[in-house]
């Protein structure tokens, strides 16, 4: 908020004095027409009429600017906290994401980031321009008749400040739910429908569905009955308002009843919709605190203060008695790894579930830090490095990998966003893509690769890691769930893409082990301890 306070301000200046134009426009007409009542001559009449039209023209040109600048500046702070989340994300995965759920996170990237918009459009516009036309209605009152003012007061903090105060306290009340409870068990029914129906887990998955969909229901009917409470007693309010005032002004007389009157009752139509607002203020303090959490979560890898330049060319990788911790275990996931990969050369890393395989490759990535030894690039310790940095000099297909709901294009581009259509297609002939997307760039491939096959979607990815062109290409399992003739298939494929580049392949497949230049088993390493965590964690 404080990057775009400017074209805030800016709005909320615009939406004040539309509301200001809206009150003096009914103010002008209401005294137009009781004096034209009169019948006295035009010229009377003649500054009047100016100012109808002056202030109608105005209202409307102050409303536009008051919308294009809000939602601008709405928008703009959106997309920076989100790249700020985003960019929060990063360094926590995998390792430092096990206190929230995946549709706990996309709750926190995609609905609670949008509160800031609700602080803008909702919030901050709509409270300046409720004070400015309550501000502009008793001077108005008070310069035509001084004994009306009171029943606009009383009426004003009432709408202004008594009803937003209940609303706000009330929605404090029931918003104490956790909101993400409904987008959590839709997310476990659609994704998890597969495991739910083979572990005979659907009736308490739907069960859990019922109550949490029962639970949100029941608050939002409460919130609507109080909702609707409040706004009939801010309309009566209104109405006593303007009422009151007009029959104390009759002592003034002549038009000034009639603008008396309108004035009111426009001076207090903005703040009817302050109880709103203060509901909207609640739902976003709490939003922003669980975005706040994600923004203020420590990474599992502290950054250098002074990072260096990662090297520019092929580089060395000496990893010596390394040894990985995870907070929750006892036991080390990896315990005493020692190799060198040399430039250009092709690691294959082996060994059973829980040995550790994946885990070595998030520390090279910097995604977990060693409890014990050491991992160098051509003799620099990797800690050396800024996170973003190695990522960049060190990646691949990692476990994680995750293709979007989108085109092949768009998918491709991530590993590249400034790479041509000629460039996007050539990679495709180097994963062996190229007859099956021939010029088809714009395929959507559905949710993670849906209208794929599992040999497709990995030489998709396979092809986004090329167009990044690490230094060093990380490999994780990529025929895993293959058939074997498929998988065989793949993997030649894949060893032909990367001749020549310094390729870590992690594979259960014994195929792999004919093509390494070096192999390294983590099998003798395995105890009970890391094969049950691997096994938490996969049921996760």
């Amino acid at each position: 908020m404080r990057a775009v306070w400017w074209p805030v301000a800016l709005a909320a200046a615009a939406g004040a004095g539309a509301e200001l134009a809206g009150t003096a426009l009914l103010a002008t007409a209401a005294w137009l027409l009781a004096r034209a009542a009169q019948q006295p001559g035009l010229a009377a009449l003649a500054v009047a009429i100016v100012a109808v039209r002056a202030f109608a023209l105005l209202r409307g040109t102050l409303r536009y600017a008051e919308r294009l600048t809000g939602h601008r500046a709405a928008l703009r702070a959106l997309a920076r906290l989100r790249e700020r989340v985003y960019a929060a994300l990063v360094p926590l995965a995998p390792g430092g994401l096990p206190g929230w759920r995946r549709a706990q996170l996309l709750h926190r990237m995609v609905t609670d980031t949008e509160a800031v918009q609700d602080l803008v459009v909702r919030c901050l516009v709509p409270a300046a321009g409720a004070a400015l036309a309550g501000g502009l209605g008793l001077v108005v009152l008070a310069a035509l008749s001084p004994s009306s003012v009171p029943p606009l007061l009383a009426a004003l903090v009432g709408t202004g400040l008594v009803l937003p105060a209940c609303a706000g306290r009330h929605r404090r009340r029931t918003a104490g739910a956790d909101d993400t409870a409904v987008a959590v068990t839709a997310t476990d029914l659609l994704d998890g429908a597969a495991e739910l129906a083979a572990y005979g887990a659907e009736p308490a998955a739907l069960a859990a569905a019922d109550a949490a969909h029962a639970d949100r229901a029941g608050r939002e009917r409460t919130e609507a009955r109080v909702a609707g409470l409040l706004t009939a007693v801010g309309i009566a309010l209104q109405g006593l308002a303007a009422a009151s005032a007009t029959v104390l002004a009759t002592r003034a007389g002549g038009p000034a009843v009639a603008v008396v009157a309108l004035t009111t009752l426009v001076a207090l139509e903005p703040s009817l919709a302050l109880p709103v607002a203060a509901r909207r203020l609640v739902d976003a303090r709490a939003a922003l605190r669980r975005v706040r959490a994600v923004l203020a979560a420590p990474a599992p890898v502290a950054e250098p203060a002074t990072p260096l330049p990662v090297p520019a060319g092929p580089v060395e990788i000496t990893i010596r008695d390394l040894r990985v911790r995870y907070a929750d275990d006892r036991a080390p996931a990896l315990d005493g790894v020692s190799v060198d990969v040399r430039p250009g050369s092709r690691l294959v890393v082996t060994g059973p579930s829980g040995s550790g395989k994946s885990t070595l490759l998030a520390a090279l990535r910097r995604f977990v830090a060693p409890a014990a030894g050491t991992i160098r690039l051509d003799g620099t310790p990797l800690d050396a490095y800024a996170g973003v940095d190695v990522r960049r000099l060190i990646g691949g297909v990692g476990e994680e990998a995750y293709l979007f709901d989108t085109t092949l294009a768009a998918n491709l581009r991530l590993g590249d966003p400034d790479a041509t259509d000629d460039q996007l297609r050539a990679v495709l002939r180097r994963v062996g893509l190229g007859d099956r997307f021939a010029g088809e760039l714009a395929t959507e491939l559905g949710q993670d690769g849906s209208t794929l096959s599992g040999g497709e979607r990995q030489r998709v990815l396979l092809a986004r890691a090329l167009l990044a062109d690490p230094q060093v290409l990380l490999l994780d399992e990529p025929t895993e769930g293959l058939p074997a003739a498929d998988a065989d298939r793949l993997l030649r494929d894949l060893l032909t893409a990367t001749a020549g580049r310094t390729t870590i392949l992690v594979s259960h497949d014994p195929a792999a082990r004919a093509h390494a230049d070096q192999l390294l088993d983590l099998g003798a390493a395995v105890g009970p301890r890391q094969i049950s965590r691997s096994c938490r964690g996969a049921a996760s």
